[in-house]
């Protein structure tokens, strides 16, 4: 499952930095935003397979950038991680609602998040073939 990509939206250029070089060293492409306005253009002229967004970001928050992606026909399927800080914490029904595949807290591991990638992308792909 290599060669997908990813767009990773957050305003800590450290965690975009850490998180690419992971992706990237798993044949992951990576495109990256550092915040949620140009994460939203990105997604829409980019089409990634799977978008990364921090919640607290400057201009469109994490959640902002979720919705709008929804609202749009062309990435409304597009699977969303939620990075949020542990006080961020969004509920499970929001999640649900918004159509969040997963939620991670920070700080963690971007091996937890490579493999939440890959499981949601291999989910993805097995729902396409049945």
């Amino acid at each position: 499952m290599t060669g997908n990509r990813v767009l990773i939206a957050d305003d800590e250029i450290h965690i975009i930095h850490v998180v690419a070089i992971k992706l990237r060293n798993n044949g992951f492409e990576v495109i990256a935003a550092n915040n949620g306005a140009e994460a939203y253009e990105l997604a829409c002229t980019e089409h990634p397979d799977i978008i990364v967004t921090d919640y607290q970001m400057p201009f469109v928050t994490g959640i902002e950038l979720i919705e709008k992606l929804r609202a749009n026909e062309e990435t409304k399927h597009t699977p969303a991680i939620l990075l949020t800080a542990r006080s961020f914490a969004i509920s499970e029904e929001m999640q649900e609602t918004l159509g969040v595949e997963a939620c991670l807290s920070k700080p963690f591991s971007p091996k937890e998040l490579l493999k939440t990638i890959q499981d949601i992308l291999h989910e993805k792909a097995m729902a396409l073939h049945v």
